[in-house]
C-alpha cells in the first residue's frame, strides 16, 4: 500500500486546519512537497471550489487553492511525487478544457499528473457559473468518457450525449497515454463510475466496515486502485502507535493507496513528521511503501 499526502494549506477546514496553515504561503507548501518527494510518497493533493457561499464556508471551509496554478509550481519544486487533483469537479469544465489545461501540466511536470474528479454537489457553485446541476451525474459520465479518449492525443473525437467534437487541435497535450483518473465519492453509483471509466475510487464519509462491503461486491479490474482517507490528522513523532493502527485497518479494508494527513504546529514540524511517518512506514517492512 502506498502512502499518499494530503497537502496542508491549500485547503483549510475551520474543524481541522492548524493555526500555522492561516498565513502560510507557497513557499512552505513547496518545503513540505519537496520533503514528500525526497522521501518517495506517492502523492500530493490540491481540490477545487471557485467560490464556496459564505453561509457555507463558515461550515466546511473557504479557501481552496486553484489546483492548476498550485500543482504547476509545485511540479518544478518537486522530481518523481505524483500531482493529484482530489477532486476536479468535471461540471466546472468542458473535457477539452481538462485535456488542455491538465495535458499541458502533465507535460511540464513529466507525466506525473492524477486526475481526481467528481460530480461535485454544491449548487450554489454550478448555479454561480451557470452550470447544470440537475443532471450532472449523466454529464459527469459522459465528461468522463471524452476525458478517457481525448487526455492523451492531439487531435481528440468525441461523440456523446452532451459532448461532441472533432476536428480541433488539442497540442500539448497529456504524455502519459493513460492519465491515472480516480473517482471521487461515496456511493455504490460512483464506484461503478470509477470501475466504467477510472483507475481508481477516492470514498468519503463512510465507514471502513461499509467501504470493506461495497468493494467485496464489486470485482476489481487488476491495477484499480483504492484511495481510502486515514482519518484524523496524525502525530506520528507523538503517537506512532496509532499510525500504524490507522494504516493496517484501512489496508485491510482494501486500500492499495493510504491518503494521509499530519498534524503539526508549523511547516518545519510538518517536515519533521513527514519523516518519522517514513521511518514508521519503512519499519514495518513491504506492507507501506
Amino acid at each position: 500500500m502506498h502512502l499518499g499526502l494530503v497537502t496542508p494549506v491549500l485547503i483549510q477546514h475551520p474543524s481541522t486546519r492548524s493555526d500555522w496553515e492561516a498565513t502560510a504561503e507557497i513557499d512552505e507548501v513547496a518545503q513540505i512537497a519537496e520533503t514528500a518527494d525526497r522521501l518517495g510518497f506517492h502523492h500530493l493533493t490540491c481540490s477545487e471550489h471557485i467560490a464556496v457561499p459564505t453561509e457555507i464556508a463558515g461550515e466546511r471551509g473557504g479557501t481552496y487553492w486553484d489546483p492548476l496554478a498550485t500543482l504547476g509550481y509545485l511540479a518544478a519544486r518537486t522530481r518523481t511525487i505524483r500531482l493529484a487533483t482530489q477532486v476536479l469537479v468535471l461540471g466546472y469544465h468542458h473535457p477539452l478544457e481538462i485535456a488542455k489545461r491538465y495535458g499541458t501540466l502533465d507535460r511540464v511536470s513529466n507525466g506525473r499528473l492524477v486526475l481526481g474528479l467528481g460530480v461535485g454537489t454544491l449548487k450554489e457553485e454550478f448555479d454561480l457559473i451557470n452550470a447544470p446541476f440537475t443532471d450532472r451525474g449523466a454529464r459527469a459520465d459522459d465528461a468522463l468518457a471524452a476525458l478517457r479518449t481525448s487526455l492523451s492525443t492531439p487531435l481528440p473525437e468525441y461523440h456523446g450525449e452532451f459532448y461532441d467534437y472533432s476536428g480541433f487541435v488539442v497540442e500539448p497535450h497529456a504524455v502519459q497515454p493513460r492519465v491515472p483518473l480516480w473517482i471521487g465519492g461515496r456511493t455504490k453509483r460512483s464506484l461503478r463510475r470509477a470501475l466504467t471509466h477510472g483507475d481508481g475510487w477516492v470514498p468519503f464519509g463512510l465507514r471502513l466496515s461499509e467501504l470493506a462491503d461495497m468493494l467485496a461486491a464489486a470485482p476489481l479490474p487488476e491495477n484499480f486502485d483504492v484511495i481510502l482517507s486515514t482519518g484524523a490528522a496524525f502525530d506520528p513523532l507523538g503517537d506512532p502507535e496509532r499510525v500504524v493502527r490507522s494504516l493496517t485497518r484501512v489496508r485491510d479494508a482494501g486500500a492499495t493507496i493510504a491518503s494521509t494527513s499530519i498534524s503539526a504546529s508549523s511547516a518545519e514540524h510538518f517536515a519533521e513528521q513527514l519523516e518519522e511517518l517514513h521511518r514508521i512506514a519503512l519499519a514495518e517492512g513491504s506492507d507501506f511503501t
